[in-house]
């Protein structure tokens, strides 16, 4: 795959349930309890409870890696959390992501990842470095 500056690679919506951050929980042992009671949530002067960060950005390497293909071809990926995702009990959240070439240079591309949440950019400097040809 080769790529273009400007190129959107990948767009993709999620919609994020509290059983979604509970299987999370399971998964990656984070039990934070700001992820799943929202009297600990508002306790702590949070909105509601909120999607773990990591889950929100394992997600965009997912779309990232599906974007590519295969997912050694990313040698880097990297974010920063700004905002948080607030899911409710019973809508959930959607969160939208859409991954774009912003630079390409000798056979790697830097992939510039937008995740949006309530019309918010939830995650800065989220970009991916990723070969445009497998690594052997």
């Amino acid at each position: 795959m080769s790529f273009e500056v400007g190129q959107v690679v990948a767009e993709r919506t999620v919609r994020l349930t509290r059983e979604s951050l509970v299987r999370y929980a399971g998964a990656s042992g984070d039990f934070n309890p700001i992820h799943y009671r929202d009297d600990v949530a508002e306790r702590v002067g949070l909105p509601g409870v909120l999607a773990h960060g990591m889950l929100t950005m394992g997600i965009g390497a997912s779309v990232i890696a599906d974007a590519v293909g295969d997912p050694a071809r990313i040698l880097d990926y990297g974010v920063r959390f700004t905002k948080p995702v607030v899911v409710d009990p019973d809508a959930g959240a959607e969160v939208r992501y859409e991954a774009k070439v912003g630079k390409v240079e000798d056979g790697v591309a830097r992939i510039d990842l937008t995740v949006i949440f309530n019309d918010v950019k939830v995650l800065a400097k989220a970009q991916a470095t990723v070969a445009e040809v497998a690594q052997a």
